[in-house]
């Protein structure tokens, strides 16, 4: 099985760490990884922000770098659901349909198509609250948002779960926006604030030590809404904690 790896821009800008623990984890799991190293942007921002035709060439290149892998995993699921819903600036040759049918965010990777029971070499003795990014959890279906009338899954906590020594708190609004939003929070920059303000005082109010998330978008946004409000929480992806990550 031959994996391409997207790592998100953002990521590759500020956190690079995320996109080596996915790669790390993918190769203890005995996967064959590549890192395409002419990627860019998957074109989300574009999107988002209205201009979707702009959006095309970085499309293209996208498609160009990943026809040939058997899946392609991303650390994100903002990115991958831009990728599957929204990757239609171009034409939707065969080739572009597969390969937005086999991009999958690490978590449903891991859990949907390898379906994997352990991680022996991970442990993580702190109290944690995940985070939900909005595209993860209502795009690509992550877990069940609370406002849907169906029975309850997680797929991120059922991973964390066979994680040595983690205690999950419950926070009082699991899956409500953090604010991020990508543009939004350039364009609403005050409503932008104060929504990664509740989430964090949520966080801290349930007695977490650290947040978990499969989107760094998000946890790089919380992180600054806490260290404004002089909160002492830690910010990490959930590829480093089930890649073994120390405190």
């Amino acid at each position: 099985m031959r994996i391409g790896l997207f790592v998100p821009c953002y990521v590759d800008a500020f956190e690079p760490e995320v996109g080596i623990a996915t790669l790390e984890l993918l190769e203890r799991l005995g996967l064959e990884v590549e890192y395409p190293f002419d990627q860019t942007c998957c074109g989300q921002p574009m999107t988002n922000t209205g201009c979707h035709a702009e959006a095309a060439a970085t499309e293209a290149l996208f498609v160009k770098n990943f026809a040939k892998f058997d899946y392609v995993v991303a650390p994100s699921g903002s990115c991958v659901h831009q990728v599957r819903e929204h990757l239609t600036a171009i034409p939707q040759t065969e080739e572009v349909v597969g390969v937005r049918r086999k991009t999958f965010e690490l978590v449903e990777f891991l859990h949907d198509v390898l379906k994997i029971e352990e991680f022996p070499w991970a442990s993580f003795p702190h109290k944690v609250a995940y985070h939900a990014n909005c595209n993860a959890l209502r795009g690509i279906h992550h877990a069940r948002p609370s406002e849907i009338n169906l029975p309850y899954y997680s797929k991120p906590l059922d991973l964390l779960a066979k994680v040595k020594g983690i205690e999950v708190v419950k926070l009082t609004r699991p899956d409500e926006c953090c604010g991020f939003g990508g543009t939004f929070s350039v364009f609403e920059p005050a409503v932008s604030a104060k929504m990664g303000y509740d989430k964090v005082t949520d966080q801290a109010r349930a007695g977490a030590a650290y947040v978990v998330s499969a989107d760094s978008s998000c946890l790089m946004h919380q992180k600054g809404c806490a260290e404004r409000l002089g909160v002492p929480l830690k910010y990490i992806h959930i590829a480093q904690v089930l890649n073994g990550a120390a405190a």
